[in-house]
């Protein structure tokens, strides 16, 4: 089998665990650690995924904003997430490379229109920060 499979199997793992699948991208980087994958090349397929999805996170809820934002006022959650988003804006950014609560924090952040380039900047170098550290445990 190629080498590339495993980086890419990475890369494919970290961008469905960033959009809104239950699925853990902690654990296949370190699966891949584990079964040998150099450091850089797991990093960088985990960190590109994941970032490319909170990206489309982002412009989903950014294009989507008439649809999405009358069904996030129609529940309570939602208008809950609306007011952070719109209350503490980058700052709730600080909380995206958490479980559960991180990934729909990125589309709340298309939704209420954050700047693209610092939304980039700080949860993409959360989510870098966050694979780096699974690293420093191998």
């Amino acid at each position: 089998m190629p080498d590339i499979y495993g980086p890419l199997g990475l890369f494919l793992s970290a961008f469905l665990a960033a959009t809104l699948f239950p699925f853990s991208s902690e654990a296949a980087f370190a699966a891949a650690l584990s079964a040998g994958m150099e450091v850089p090349t797991a990093l960088t397929a985990a960190s590109a995924g994941n970032i490319l999805a909170i990206l489309v996170n982002y412009l989903l809820g950014f294009w989507l904003y008439e649809k999405s934002h009358t069904k996030l006022e129609a529940s309570k959650t939602g208008r809950k997430a609306l007011a952070v988003g719109h209350r503490y804006g980058y700052a709730a950014l600080l909380l995206s490379w958490l479980p559960i609560i991180g990934d729909p924090l990125t589309l709340v952040a298309g939704l209420v229109r954050l700047n693209i380039v610092w939304f980039t900047l700080i949860a993409g170098t959360l989510r870098v920060a966050r694979y780096w550290l699974i690293a420093q445990a191998f």
